[in-house]
């Protein structure tokens, strides 16, 4: 895979200076109104003398964690805005271990502690022109598919016709998602787009489906703009350009895909930037082939359906009980869901956890085979780009309605943190 620079983000690729002094930096963390547990947390900083890119150490009153730095990611270029500099900012992020609602707590940040990388950390390992591995240590925790498309026949039109994220088991034993096969195709992985789009170009109405691609349509891997590495976060930003029936991109985004080191499960992040090329774009779809969605393994179709069920923000639901909008008129705008199903006779429960910043009304679907998701409609302009935030927490074992409502608090109203 080339890793070449995006010419519209080439920024984020700035490598910080290495340098032998240490510099400390006063924190405050404060919890708001939630317990924190084991809590993701991010922090803009000042570059400065000392700051370096890499490990650092945080000190709690005695109580020692380990921090990392790296440069501004892209929900952090589109929070700042025209502020962003990333010649003088970067982000600190770290696992805040625990902090009772309504308390907060001082910490201590040391730079230029180490060098390298602890070996535990994460690391990229690509397959040139198929797929690039995310390894925490020695376990596998994500995979971008990302082979070209391929026309020689029908099948690899099927198999390359899109790009998407597969998920590993938090024991990084197998995929816990679908990849292309099986029962219904075009449901794979973690996957983003819409199947009912339309824009024109020089007057002439144009649709497209970014979704089951029959038309000749894809979406297409672009470039690596950046990759991120370290003992907390690991990150790359894609571009990757949404083609019509005629083979030209009408629009083109950028993918931020992130996972964290945190125990006893999986926790990754998605965040997007779409942009037109074309002038207007209408973005619609269906509840079951638009938005982001993740896709369960084909194992769960043939051999354990039956146990699926869903854990909503009102309640634990039954086997064989799925809501769907519109036959769910109410099935919208949920803080989250929660699929438990059963893989080689292990249960695990996905959540899929909403932002309130993405566009509304979000219409949600489940279905017993691991699909599930949710969509909305959009209009996208030059000055009116699309951007998208979901995280997804991966487990071991049954969630409750208070677990992942825990999950949803931290991603949404994060712990409030300030550098004094």
């Amino acid at each position: 895979m080339k890793f070449a620079r995006c010419p519209l983000f080439f920024c984020l690729l700035f490598f910080f200076s290495v340098t032998s002094v240490q510099a400390d930096v006063t924190i405050e963390i404060q919890a708001g109104e939630h317990d924190r547990t084991a809590t993701p947390v991010k922090l803009i900083i000042e570059m400065g003398k000392g700051i370096e890119s890499g490990p650092v150490k945080i000190d709690f009153n005695g109580s020692e964690v380990t921090g990392q730095i790296c440069e501004l990611g892209l929900e952090s270029l589109r929070d700042l805005g025209v502020a962003a500099d990333p010649a003088k900012q970067c982000e600190l992020h770290f696992i805040l271990p625990n902090l009772p609602a309504g308390k907060k707590v001082k910490g201590t940040v040391t730079f230029g502690v180490s060098a390298k990388t602890d070996k535990q950390g994460f690391h990229f390992e690509d397959k040139k022109g198929l797929y690039t591995d995310l390894i925490l240590g020695d376990r596998p925790v994500m995979r971008y598919m990302y082979e070209a498309l391929d026309t020689s026949s029908k099948e690899r039109i099927g198999e390359t016709y899109k790009v998407y994220h597969h998920v590993y088991d938090p024991h990084g034993k197998r995929f816990v998602t679908k990849g292309a096969g099986g029962l219904f195709p075009h449901h794979r992985g973690l996957f983003y787009g819409f199947n009912k789009i339309s824009y024109s170009v020089d007057g002439q109405a144009m649709t497209a489906d970014i979704w089951h691609c029959r038309s000749g349509e894809s979406q297409a891997h672009v470039e690596v703009c950046s990759e991120v590495t370290g003992n907390v976060l690991g990150r790359h930003l894609l571009k990757i350009d949404w083609k019509g029936k005629d083979g030209k991109p009408f629009a083109t985004e950028l993918r931020e895909l992130s996972a964290y080191n945190v125990e006893d499960g999986v926790m990754i992040e998605f965040a997007s930037t779409l942009k037109t090329l074309v002038g207007e774009i209408k973005l619609a779809g269906d509840p079951q082939h638009a938005g982001f969605q993740f896709r369960g393994s084909q194992e769960i179709p043939d051999k354990t359906a039956a146990q699926t069920y869903y854990v909503r923000p009102d309640g634990k639901g039954e086997p064989g009980v799925f809501r769907n909008w519109p036959n769910n008129k109410d099935h919208v705008n949920l803080k989250w869901n929660g699929l438990c199903f059963v893989l080689a006779d292990q249960r695990l429960t996905c959540c899929y956890l909403d932002h309130p910043q993405n566009p509304k009304e979000a219409r949600f679907s489940e279905r017993n085979y691991g699909r599930f998701g949710s969509y909305f409609e959009y209009t996208l302009q030059e000055d009116q780009p699309l951007n998208l935030n979901y995280r997804i927490w991966l487990q071991y074992e049954e969630m409750t309605v208070q677990g992942i409502d825990k999950h949803s608090s931290d991603f949404v109203t994060p712990p409030a943190v300030t550098q004094k």
